[in-house]
């Protein structure tokens, strides 16, 4: 539904006056009753008040969002007024608030208001848009600066009478697709960085999302059709038989990030292979993207560890709970299920646990054979568990499985084709279960147990400063590439060694991903200078992300001036990492940040070494950077 199309002319007010709080809502109450959308005025006020009572709909930076559903509201509306004088709103930032948006809802048991405050608000958040409203010199004006924005953002929207844009929703000039193995921030910004320069070069785009839940904006097969180009920026395995006979281009999710315009003119100028479904052959990969053999086993490891994830880091917390709900007293060697609360956490955390080196294998199988190596993938994992090879064992399964699939395949293409319809549900799983079950147990366990063993007793005999330069090479590679592969071979690492039960490693993981948003969103306050205007605005963002440990919020910093800012936080994650490790701080769970601070072994500690890290990399940017005009 279009903004615009709940504003009645007669509900704007771009010279209102108002005295107080109650003040504007009386005012607001009006306009919207000028607007035809409310039967009682004193029942939607009380609504509003009712609403104001549980927090203030004063958002902050000028700008108030007043809402209601009830009974008393005939038809959606939103009532727009402009108190240039300012008001004091009990906005969250404590400025007096001067544009406001009402919205009013009909209690019919939809959620009109839901769906265009959360439109609002993302126009809200978009740069100039406040300054142009408050511009405005008359309500026309301001309907047409909303539309504007609301296409610009959103695109063309479809109404019941608009022919004309519907058949137009699916005349995309360039559709995309991006996806990372978390499906947390190199998915999204990737797909940010391409929207906003396709809107720089007047190209009508779509860009589906594949995050961590699932698939967004999916494409249609009509948008497909009439598409000239599409541009697949993943790094995972995403579905592409869809885009059979078009011209494809296929990157990594990064270089969306880093490079969206080179992409856009390439797709535009038509220069990409045809893709081929049935044939996924190397020339259907963009000349400077080939898939090397290292690009493939990535990418399939990838796929394994982003369906591996949940499981770990649910599992994890719900076992670092459980010692945390404990009485180590009651029995030490039982600590961790010596209370019934921790022994239920530590049952419901273990059981996740247990799916983890299955689901890796698995899904590492089916990203190398397709489905029919799933449930191959599945058993070579469980086994290689059951067999004391752990992590890398279901790794090797993982792989081992897939190429084994292909290869049962194609020795039963000499069966009739008559035969077709039971290869996929009895051959490929009979053979595939029986000859992985023999590589994983024959050959498999034995030596990488062995292996395991060995590599638990050379971390547990380290001596204080080996821990110390192990967990600041960690920091180091978490801040190289900022979720690329260097930074993902470390946190996999990690991961592995929470199997193992080597909680430190994966504490000096986390705090080196911790630090190099952290360290940027300081820096763009300390040195105003050094930073854009657009970086400084975006320095709370990277303040949230650091402490939420996604490292993905540096890339835009480091692709702008990398020969400065890599150093400078891979230094400070160095030191991170390295003070975690001197203060023996411990961690049971993969993610979380600072959110998962209870259950860190030393948390005190913890802190100070994010602290120190985070404070040697915003000097290092002070002193690496140059003032914005030089």
């Amino acid at each position: 539904m279009k903004i615009t199309s709940l504003v009645n002319i007669n509900s704007i007010d771009l010279n209102a006056k108002a005295t107080n709080k109650l003040d504007a809502i009386d005012k607001l109450v009006e306009l919207m009753f000028k607007g035809g959308n409310i039967n009682d005025k004193e029942e939607y006020k009380q609504a509003i008040l009712q609403r104001e009572e549980s927090s203030t709909t004063g958002i902050g930076d000028e700008i108030a969002i007043p809402h209601a559903k009830t009974s008393a509201v005939s038809n959606a509306g939103i009532a727009i007024m402009i108190a240039k004088e300012g008001v004091d709103y009990e906005a969250f930032d404590g400025q007096n608030t001067k544009l406001f948006f009402m919205i009013a809802a009909p209690d019919n048991g939809q959620d009109t208001h839901l769906q265009v405050l959360s439109k609002l608000s993302t126009l809200i958040m978009t740069p100039n848009f406040k300054d142009k409203i408050m511009q405005a010199k008359s309500a026309d004006e301001v309907l047409n600066i909303i539309n504007a924005f609301e296409e610009e953002k959103f695109g063309v929207i479809e109404t019941e009478n608009n022919s004309e844009n519907k058949e137009n929703t699916s005349n995309f000039e360039i559709l995309c697709v991006t996806a990372c193995p978390t499906g947390i921030a190199h998915t999204f910004m990737a797909a940010e960085a391409l929207e906003n320069k396709a809107k720089e070069k007047g190209i009508k785009i779509k860009v589906e999302t594949n995050g961590s839940t699932g698939a967004k904006n999916i494409l249609t097969q009509e948008e497909i059709k009439n598409a000239k180009c599409i541009i697949v920026a993943a790094d995972k395995k995403v579905e592409m038989d869809r885009f059979d006979g078009k011209k494809v281009l296929q990157v990594r999710v990064a270089e969306g990030i880093k490079n969206p315009e080179g992409l856009l003119d390439k797709a535009i100028s038509g220069d990409a292979p045809i893709f081929n479904a049935s044939m996924h052959k190397e020339e259907n990969i963009e000349d400077t993207e080939k898939e090397t053999a290292t690009r493939k086993i990535y990418k399939n490891l990838m796929n394994g560890v982003s369906h591996m994830l949940p499981f770990v880091i649910g599992g994890g917390i719900l076992i670092a709970l459980a010692f945390l709900f404990d009485n180590f007293e009651i029995d030490p060697s039982n600590f961790g299920s010596n209370t019934p609360f921790a022994a239920f956490l530590k049952k419901a955390g273990d059981t996740a646990f247990s799916f983890m080196l299955p689901v890796l294998a698995g899904y590492i199988a089916m990203s190398i054979g397709d489905r029919p190596a799933l449930v191959v993938g599945f058993v070579g994992g469980y086994l290689a568990n059951a067999g004391g090879s752990g992590f890398l064992g279901a790794l090797l399964a993982g792989f081992i499985a897939g190429y084994l699939v292909i290869g049962i395949e194609k020795a039963l293409n000499i069966l009739p084709e008559a035969l077709d319809g039971i290869k996929s549900i009895l051959l490929y799983p009979v053979l595939g279960i029986l000859l992985i079950s023999a590589i994983i147990i024959f050959v498999v366990n034995p030596p990488v147990a062995w292996l395991n063993v060995r590599l638990s007793e050379f971390l547990s005999s380290m001596g204080e400063s080996s821990k110390v330069v192990l967990g600041a090479i960690l920091g180091l590679m978490m801040a190289i590439d900022f979720g690329g592969p260097i930074n993902k071979a470390a946190y996999v690492f990690g991961t592995s060694q929470i199997v193992e039960g080597n909680y430190n490693i994966m504490a000096s993981v986390m705090i080196g991903g911790m630090v190099p948003p952290l360290a940027i969103a300081i820096a763009t306050f300390v040195f105003k200078n050094k930073f854009t205007k657009k970086e400084r605005e975006s320095g709370l963002s990277n303040f949230v992300m650091g402490l939420s440990f996604i490292t993905e919020g540096a890339i835009p910093f480091a692709a702008s001036d990398p020969l400065r800012v890599i150093p400078a936080c891979a230094i400070g994650a160095g030191v991170s990492g390295a003070l975690s490790m001197l203060f023996d701080c411990t961690l049971r769970a993969p993610h979380g940040g600072i959110f998962v601070l209870p259950v860190i072994g030393n948390p005190a500690m913890y802190l100070v070494s994010l602290i120190a890290g985070s404070i040697v990399s915003v000097i290092l940017l002070g002193i690496f950077k140059k003032n914005i005009n030089k």
